[in-house]
């Protein structure tokens, strides 16, 4: 046989396996893996993996710091829970105080801040709390106002105090008093401050009298008309027979037999409006003014609280994602600062045409400011988190309620006259109106009741914690509120320790 001179006879040899490659080729890896040669991957993905990695590590590092924070104030604290309770005293309990923040619907995002990043020190310390939540504006200045109300009716003899099924030790109203003096309120942020301050100066300012709302709305809603159904245009004299020259009685010539509800139709209901039950009972002017001077309140821890929501919002949430470190430090200082019971007075707003400042020990607490200088009370505390309101919640709240009182006021007269002419039988019910039953006229006026509540209640809280309005002060709140702060002797330490630093780097 012939071949070209070029040609080969034998087909071309595979170069021998050595070491690794000639160990694993009876194993059943693939040959085309052992000969793979390592490159640098391509730009896009060496982008990827970079910033993956880079935000992968700072998460870690931050929470593995939000760790670190948490367990040095916990360690600073968890002694206090191992000292021995008497069988018949009761732990130290502090009020928590949180409210809705503008624009957001969820209500518990200032509860869910506490229980994050405060909680937990207290719990270390064994320091019970009670939260108290408002879910809509106003609702915690209201029931704070009513609380103090009702210790004030107690206190004077004009309410009997709450029956206890048992009695227990150390549950006097004295006993009750020392604890709530010994434990403490923490406000979690400017609004919750704005509420809780409302509720306060009502309830030491106004008088005892109980107020029904839904009363006094009954009252007001029977004189506006918008139940009224229209008088016919026929004289009823003319048109109805007479009996030996008199009318026939009907029940709007009818004098009332009995008080009739708020929820009661207007042709069964008298026209005087002294039927109606009148909330409350008299009290003597002597009992009904306030008191000339406050007792004192329990210390206020502040805790600073900023809710970000909104798109604008976006970058400031993502940087706070990576830097929740500083929230866990605040959290556990403002903890910190609670179990420790270091206080100092109110610094109060100047009043006008002062110039006398005020008496502190500067050895138990820092010195308040001179009336006359330039100063800053704690009634400003967490002023720059307004700045971070919805602007839109902000500008459109009130526009929004009055939008939707009219739009609810504009459609009642087709429902009021759609459910007076199926009461009367005088049209027989749709299709539609078979499977979905329009409501009664007792339904209309109930879900009128309700909806002006809300309403209300919504504009008198927004009238509270707007930017816009100040923060209820009382001048005799000066010497009955005092303010948790910094152990003086932790700050003395604090500054030796800087002050040795200093030198010993000068030398």
């Amino acid at each position: 046989m012939s071949t070209s001179s070029g040609d080969s006879v034998f087909p071309e040899q595979k170069p021998r396996l050595t070491g690794v490659k000639a160990a694993l080729q009876y194993t059943g890896i693939p040959p085309s893996w052992l000969d793979k040669r390592p490159k640098l991957p391509s730009r896009n993905w060496l982008i990827f993996i970079g910033v993956t990695s880079t935000l992968t590590g700072y998460y870690l590092y931050d929470r593995q710091q939000c760790k670190r924070i948490r367990q040095e104030y916990v360690d600073k604290v968890k002694h206090f829970a191992e000292i021995p309770l008497h069988s018949m005293d009761y732990p130290r309990k502090v009020t928590v105080y949180g409210t809705k923040w503008p624009g957001d619907e969820d209500s518990d995002r200032s509860m869910l801040f506490f229980r994050k990043y405060v909680k937990p020190v207290l719990v270390a310390a064994a320091v019970d709390y009670e939260m108290i939540k408002g879910k809509r504006h106003g609702d915690l200045a209201r029931r704070i106002a009513e609380d103090i109300k009702k210790r004030r009716r107690i206190e004077l003899g004009l309410e009997p105090p709450p029956v206890m099924p048992v009695v227990l030790p150390n549950t006097s109203a004295e006993d009750k008093r020392r604890r709530e003096l010994e434990g403490g309120v923490v406000i979690v942020g400017r609004l919750t401050f704005k509420e809780f301050m409302a509720g306060l100066k009502r309830g030491w300012t106004e008088g005892l009298q109980t107020v029904d709302r839904e009363e006094e709305l009954a009252k007001e809603f029977e004189l506006d008309g918008r139940f009224d159904e229209p008088e016919p245009d026929v004289d009823p004299i003319q048109s109805s027979p007479d009996l030996d020259g008199e009318p026939i009685p009907t029940p709007s010539r009818l004098p009332p037999s009995k008080s009739f509800s708020a929820f009661t139709p207007p042709h069964l209901r008298g026209s005087s409006s002294s039927a109606l039950p009148t909330s409350g009972s008299s009290i003597p002017a002597g009992m009904d003014t306030p008191p000339t001077a406050i007792p004192p309140q329990p210390p206020i821890l502040f805790v600073h609280f900023v809710n970000h929501i909104g798109l604008t919002h976006i970058p400031l949430m993502i940087w706070e994602f990576f830097n929740e470190r500083r929230k866990v430090r605040e959290g556990a200082e403002a903890a910190y600062r609670l179990i420790m019971g270091h206080v100092r007075p109110f610094v109060s707003p100047p009043s006008e045409g002062a110039s006398e400042s005020f008496d502190a020990d500067p050895t138990t607490s820092p010195p308040r400011p001179h009336m006359s200088e330039p100063s800053i009370s704690d009634l400003d505390f967490g002023k720059d988190a307004e700045v971070w309101y919805k602007k839109s919640t902000v500008r459109s709240f009130r526009s929004d309620i009055e939008k939707a009182r009219s739009g609810y006021y504009a459609s009642l007269p087709a429902k009021l006259e759609t459910a007076r002419a199926l009461a009367r039988r005088t049209r027989e019910l749709t299709k539609e109106e078979v499977n979905y039953p329009p409501p009664t006229e007792v339904e209309l006026r109930s879900e009128r009741m309700k909806k002006e509540l809300r309403w209300r209640a919504d504009e008198e809280g927004w009238d509270i914690v707007s930017p816009d309005s100040p923060v209820a002060w009382d001048q005799r709140f000066a010497d009955a509120l005092r303010v948790f702060t910094d152990p003086v002797a932790e700050l003395q330490a604090i500054g030796e320790d800087q002050r040795d630093g200093d030198s010993k780097s000068a030398q």
